[in-house]
């Protein structure tokens, strides 16, 4: 899967599970803070990544990445999300933990940790 992607759904499993709004992520692999942003009503999100100054969102269980045309299936469960990148044909897992956000790549066989800023 792709970095952008993984950015992607760690802003929107915060998000939908807290009902908050993401105003930056910090992605611990890469060591650098992303400007990605979020927001979900319901199972409606909305999202812009600053970095590749791209919109994501859509209503559940389908996301959409405009800039790279990725299509991402998302569905909630206990205190996250699971789904699918139809682009790489990675399946994941996300778990949200207050601020963290921890997602599984099936694809990498790998963890990824995001720390979340949240809107005021």
């Amino acid at each position: 899967m792709q970095p952008h992607i993984r950015a992607i759904i760690a802003a929107s499993a915060h998000a939908l599970v807290t009902g908050k709004k993401v105003a930056g992520l910090y992605d611990h692999l890469a060591a650098r803070h992303l400007k990605i942003a979020a927001e979900a009503r319901g199972g409606h999100l909305q999202g812009f990544d600053g970095d590749r100054a791209s919109k994501f969102g859509g209503t559940l269980p389908e996301l959409q990445d405009i800039g790279a045309g990725a299509q991402i299936h998302m569905e909630m469960e206990d205190g996250g999300v699971r789904g699918y990148d139809r682009s790489t044909s990675s399946h994941f897992n996300a778990k949200v933990d207050d601020a963290l956000v921890r997602l599984y790549d099936h694809a990498d066989g790998a963890w990824f940790s995001f720390t979340v800023q949240v809107a005021p």
